[in-house]
């Protein structure tokens, strides 16, 4: 019961650095984007090292936001079906939801460990970072995803209705 909570306050925790995280991020990005037009339209200069570091900035926003919200439960989501069914119903597609994110987390893990080793090491054009930065809020993101969603799994196995509401 303890790791559980644990587990749970971890997870929490976590979720709340993503969502710091992406606001950063999404502030970064309007930042630049904001930079970019004012280079273009006042200087007549075009910043390319800026398109890159806002493109950074919403891969690692989708990537660190979507598992933060997904622990929340705080994602979009259309129940039209699921307000039809019952309490058993309604877990039950949440069973196979969780298990369906489970797969695609974990092929897209997959896809990361075939991608980065060959492309990890070019550079990109503008700021000459290597693509293992690049992609690492993905990655980070995504492995996240992976865990939020284990440890929802794991109370859906263990009977906890919880497993079906906010992380926190």
């Amino acid at each position: 019961m303890a790791s559980g909570t644990q587990g749970r306050a971890i997870l929490a925790r976590l979720a709340g650095a993503g969502i710091w995280l992406g606001m950063a991020l999404l502030a970064l990005m309007a930042g630049l984007v904001v930079l970019q037009v004012a280079a273009r339209n006042l200087a007549d200069v075009g910043l390319p090292w800026a398109d890159e570091l806002a493109r950074f900035s919403a891969i690692g926003l989708v990537f660190i936001g979507i598992p933060a919200l997904a622990g929340r439960q705080a994602l979009v989501s259309v129940t039209i079906v699921p307000d039809m069914l019952g309490p058993r119903g309604k877990a039950g597609l949440g069973l196979v939801a969780d298990l369906a994110t489970l797969a695609f987390c974990v092929l897209l893990l997959w896809g990361f460990a075939e991608f980065l080793p060959r492309a990890g090491k070019f550079l990109t054009p503008a700021m000459r970072l290597p693509n293992y930065f690049y992609y690492s809020l993905a990655l980070l993101g995504s492995a996240f995803l992976c865990l939020v969603t284990l440890h929802r799994l794991l109370n859906a196995v263990r009977g906890r209705e919880a497993g079906y509401g906010s992380v926190e």
